[in-house]
Order: structure tokens, then sequence, then C-alpha cells
């Protein structure tokens, strides 16, 4: 589990770990509206093999600091991912293809 760094060398920590790695990034919703629904979505991610001075110019920029895993995909950290796949807006940080779905489910118009 890869939860917010809790200072630069912990972003460092974690990025490291993540080098050259793939990883899961797996996110739980519940939709309670008359009934209630409840689903998972999961995305998979590969982090290229990252060089400690790629790691430590990303930390730098301060990025890394509030983002689970210690990197933003959508941000200045999409040079350190290699491929995904699943849900993109997964990994930034809400399914909106399984929102959808839920909703859906229980009638609401999308």
């Amino acid at each position: 589990f890869f939860g917010k760094p809790t200072d630069p060398e912990n972003a460092r920590q974690i990025l490291s770990q993540l080098s050259g790695q793939e990883h899961k990034v797996i996110t739980g919703l519940t939709v309670i509206h008359s009934k209630v629904l409840s689903a998972a979505s999961v995305s998979r991610v590969h982090i290229k093999t990252l060089t400690p001075n790629e790691i430590h110019s990303y930390v730098e920029t301060g990025e890394p600091m509030d983002k689970a895993g210690a990197y933003a995909i959508q941000g200045e950290g999409s040079f350190l991912v290699e491929s995904y796949s699943g849900s993109y807006s997964n990994i930034i940080g809400l399914p909106m293809d399984l929102l959808k779905d839920l909703l859906q489910k229980l009638n609401f118009s999308i």
C-alpha cells in the first residue's frame, strides 16, 4: 500500500520502490439511493525504471507530495509511467466509468 509521502525522502523511497515495477490502483465506490450498490475499479500501472536523478528532479517539483504513490499520471509525473491498463480516471482518483455504471443501475440518466 502506497499512501501520500510524509516528506521528500519518503517520496524518493516510494518512487524507488515503484521503479521498474507494476502496481495496482484500486478504488472502491458505494452509491446509496433507495438501495446500496458497491463496486471496485482496478487499474494497473507500470512505472519505468527510474534513475536516481529522475527521482530527485521529480520530487524537487513538489508534485509528489500530495499524491498517493508519490506521482501524478496526469501531471509532470506522466513521464514516470511506462504503461497502464484499466481506467485512467481511477488512477487519477475517481473511476468515472464505474460511477456512471452504478448510477445507471439506479436509473439515473447519464
